[in-house]
């Protein structure tokens, strides 16, 4: 049974730094592709950024570009976000999601993942 825990997330002033941590394990996959995703209330789940077969690729949505960083460790089991300049917009409850190859093509569709983590809260203030 695939598991993805999350953890880091919590409250910051705009401009302050986060990195998010995701633990995967229980998965098949030899080449996986791991994704950040979040979602604000009222709003649709929408993709940050993510990360195929330990980082020979890596993708990042446009509101986040030069400021978030997609990692994994050498293990390939665990998948960071380092979130830097955070903005108020940036609020969210941000998810880990796991994923193989045949959803690279369209990495930021929900669709392409089929293994969620519970989420974890990050808050910024103005």
């Amino acid at each position: 049974q695939v598991r993805l825990l999350e953890s880091g997330g919590g409250s910051v002033q705009a401009g302050g730094s986060l990195r998010l941590s995701c633990a995967a394990s229980g998965y098949t996959y030899s080449r996986k592709l791991m994704a950040w995703f979040r979602q604000a209330p009222g709003k649709e789940r929408e993709a940050v950024a993510a990360i195929y077969d330990g980082g020979v690729s890596t993708y990042y949505a446009v509101p986040v570009k030069g400021r978030f960083y997609i990692s994994q460790d050498n293990g390939q089991n665990t998948v960071y976000l380092q979130m830097n300049s955070l903005r108020p917009e940036d609020t969210a409850m941000y998810y880990c999601a796991l994923g193989s190859v045949s959803g690279l093509s369209s990495w930021s569709s929900v669709r392409s993942y089929n293994s969620w983590g519970q989420g974890t809260q990050v808050t910024v203030s103005s």
